[in-house]
């Protein structure tokens, strides 16, 4: 079967429905969380705003727009190298000169739900991925891996998402050694549903913040804050997780798209 072909498969399969477009992504507007830094960083990202430019009015009779202040990783987005020290030599690292082939990819879910429900400090270790493939299949070059935790279920409420107290933030992520497998895998990226793709606990890890430390230092690609990651199956979905075309973009809100089988 040619690539033509199999375009043609596709789009067809589209239009009849037996391909689903499911939406990763969490809503942008003034309510969507945003991560706080510590005190002794000088500055964080603003909460989103926005403004209304005119709406049928006497500011334009005839079309509606507004204006928006955003960060570049504010609410579902995408994380490019040059984000993390580790990446800043990259020159197709930051999100306009990026590889737009590899943020087209399958993508592998892996189900952590139960355990982050019973745990918010649940960290996803090699063991754990490896007796997923042992049940699903190996993870293969060139593909995403998100991890599963139905935090997108408290994205309405800012302080249940960032789950903070005294001791700092509570959330599921992977452990360094967790990251470091999935990256000798050849994978393209790593994606979360929390406010990071690191756990929240990950500030006292060695090294702190490893998905991003070793993501970007690999030239790989972080998605967080995704949702209805619970419409996915484990594989057999196509993940379409495509920054905007900032000029040398550290990252950027995101519209992630998947596609997948019925039935």
């Amino acid at each position: 079967m040619t690539a033509a072909n199999v375009l043609n498969d596709l789009g067809s399969m589209l239009l009849s429905g037996n391909i689903e477009v499911v939406d990763c992504t969490g809503t942008l507007g003034p309510d969507t969380p945003i991560l706080q830094l510590p005190e002794d960083f000088a500055k964080n990202t603003p909460k989103i705003e926005i403004h209304k430019i005119s709406e049928y009015d006497s500011d334009g009779p005839f079309f509606a727009w507004n204006w928006m202040v955003l960060g570049e990783h504010s609410g579902t987005h995408f994380d490019a190298p040059h984000h993390w020290i580790t990446g800043k030599d990259y020159e197709d690292g930051y999100t306009d000169s990026l590889d737009i082939q590899r943020v087209v990819a399958p993508v592998n879910v892996i189900d952590c739900s139960k355990e982050s429900a019973a745990d918010a400090d649940f960290l996803l270790t090699p063991e754990h991925v490896k007796a997923w493939e042992a049940e699903h299949g190996e993870i293969g070059a060139g593909e995403w891996v998100v991890m599963r935790t139905d935090w997108d279920k408290r994205a309405h409420d800012e302080a249940l998402f960032l789950n903070a107290d005294e001791n700092g933030p509570h959330s599921p992520g992977p452990t360094p050694e967790c990251v470091e497998y999935l990256l000798s895998k050849k994978i393209v990226g790593w994606g979360s549903q929390c406010i990071g793709t690191d756990a929240g606990c990950a500030g006292g890890m060695e090294p702190p913040f490893p998905a991003h430390n070793f993501l970007h230092r690999d030239n790989c690609f972080g998605l967080a804050s995704l949702a209805n990651l619970d419409k996915l199956p484990a594989k057999g979905a196509v993940l379409i997780a495509a920054p905007l075309k900032i000029k040398r973009g550290t990252g950027s809100p995101i519209r992630a798209l998947a596609l997948v089988p019925k039935g």
